[in-house]
């Protein structure tokens, strides 16, 4: 089966793109896609003018922020699909086909991988050692390898868009959207994309602030989707506070030294880090065992559907 192209919405999250957006309208009307969405962060130069000029829908959203432009969108899109990149002109619409095509064949979410094969110039060293970083947590953290959680060129069906609980106002979006695809089970691929030099447009993003919030994305989602992971850390790390205080109390002992309220400290620090690992993994086995009710619900429901 495969994805027809008015039955796909390409959605342009923008904030100050003039320098590309048009070209880049224009490079999906002549590849035959006519509907062309752009959601608009109130910029500050004219590219909802240029955007509409080339021939695209243009809405402002309400919000600030990527994660609010992609929130606000799935809300006004009628089409059952959705190919989404950033309007900066890092990403081509040759690329298009490659990441519609695993939609027509079932899947709910298609990732591009901008570190496949990246062009020249367009990383970095900090950002190339920052992504690969952040993916090798996730990695860990939600147990799926997904090559390139921070990619803006995603394809994906409106039913697994709307079936994720997005919060996320900024750029840690596209890790929430990782995240919940992974939580809610769905099939996910990946597909090598070419990633451009960017070709005049400042960048948004900030390697450490940024960064540094979508390792606490990551992190903090876990709790819900990992939790022996989130609270295993965090026990891990009250009970090794506990036992460097033990190793300092057991050599002042050895000298005859004694330290009662250091030793307490001591004894309850590693008891309440072993108890947070332990709700960890009993908030695993809940996890393990709603997961499985679910998937049970939905085999049933699959059966007893009439057949068409």
């Amino acid at each position: 089966m495969s994805v027809e192209h008015d039955e796909v919405c390409i959605f342009i999250p923008t904030l100050n793109e003039a320098p590309t957006i048009g070209e880049l309208v224009e490079g999906f009307k002549q590849r035959g896609f006519s509907r062309i969405l752009v959601m608009d962060g109130n910029s500050t130069d004219n590219t909802p003018d240029i955007a509409r000029a080339a021939g695209a829908v243009v809405r402002t959203q309400t919000g600030k922020g990527k994660g609010n432009a992609i929130i606000e969108a799935v809300d006004i899109i009628d089409t059952p699909y959705v190919l989404m990149l950033d309007g900066d002109g890092t990403y081509s619409p040759d690329d298009a086909e490659k990441m519609l095509e695993p939609l027509g064949r079932g899947f709910d979410h298609v990732i591009g991988d901008r570190l496949a094969s990246p062009e020249a110039g367009a990383f970095t060293r900090l950002n190339l050692l920052g992504n690969q970083l952040l993916n090798t947590m996730f990695r860990i953290a939600h147990g799926k390898d997904l090559s390139d959680i921070l990619s803006g060129y995603r394809a994906f069906t409106i039913q697994s868009i709307r079936q994720m609980t997005l919060k996320e106002a900024g750029f840690e979006i596209e890790t929430e959207m990782a995240v919940e695809s992974v939580r809610n089970g769905q099939r996910v691929t990946v597909v090598p994309v070419r990633y451009l030099a960017r070709p005049g447009t400042v960048t948004k993003l900030n390697p450490f602030q940024d960064g540094l919030r979508i390792f606490s994305t990551i992190y903090r989602l876990a709790k819900m989707n990992n939790p022996i992971f989130y609270f295993g850390i965090i026990g891990l790390f009250i009970s090794l506070i506990g036992g460097v205080i033990g190793v300092y109390v057991v050599l002042e002992w050895l000298k005859n030294i004694e330290h009662l309220p250091l030793t307490i400290l001591t004894v309850l620090l590693i008891t309440m880090g072993f108890q947070i690992f332990m709700f960890g993994v009993i908030s695993d086995m809940l996890l393990g065992f709603h997961r499985e009710t679910t998937r049970q619900i939905e085999q049933l429901q699959n059966h007893s559907k009439p057949p068409r």
